[in-house]
């Protein structure tokens, strides 16, 4: 006596099987298993991004400043929090190379001041450890004002970025002189 199994899938195919027969059950989601998981995982991305990041020492802690490297006419950013954080009870958020922040400008044009507008950090001065075992830092901190989608507001960027970031926005690695 065949029952209908609890099991069914958008996929194009049903289980029919006996309740009797679970070895050819666990043959068959052995056959299926990779199609399963690809399938039915969620696929959720950064908006803009392209690859993801190693991990990497984290190096600029929210009430951070940073250097703006574009020439939208800001001088320093200050981060006020980094996207894509959950974190932990009293430990303050921290971004690195590639990370989206959200910040304000504290010094440079006026009518870019007093707003939150979300950037990119492009250099960190906190040495991080490369797959290659290379220990990279810049000589300073900076970051880029973007959109929320990661296009960036200036059309230049002065001094060069990190790899892990041009790999991350390739609307930020476009305009970047060097990429390090």
């Amino acid at each position: 006596m065949q029952t209908q199994s609890p099991f069914s899938y958008t996929q194009g195919f049903s289980l029919n099987f006996p309740q009797t027969k679970t070895l050819e059950l666990l043959a068959f989601f052995r056959e299926r298993r990779c199609q399963l998981c690809t399938s039915k995982m969620s696929k959720r991305g950064r908006g803009g991004t392209a690859g993801n990041k190693f991990r990497m020492s984290l190096g600029l802690p929210v009430a951070a400043t940073v250097n703006c490297a574009d020439n939208t006419g800001a001088k320093n950013l200050y981060i006020i929090s980094v996207k894509g954080i959950k974190g932990r009870l009293n430990r303050l958020p921290s971004a690195c190379v590639g990370d989206m922040v959200m910040a304000t400008v504290k010094k440079g044009k006026p009518d870019l001041r007093k707003k939150v507008m979300p950037a990119v950090i492009v250099r960190q001065r906190k040495p991080w450890r490369r797959k290659d075992g290379v220990y990279m830092y810049f000589e300073d901190n900076a970051g880029v004002i973007v959109n929320p989608k990661g296009e960036m507001k200036g059309s230049a960027i002065t001094g060069p970025i990190g790899k892990e970031c041009a790999d991350l926005w390739p609307r930020i690695a476009s305009a970047a002189n060097a990429i390090v």
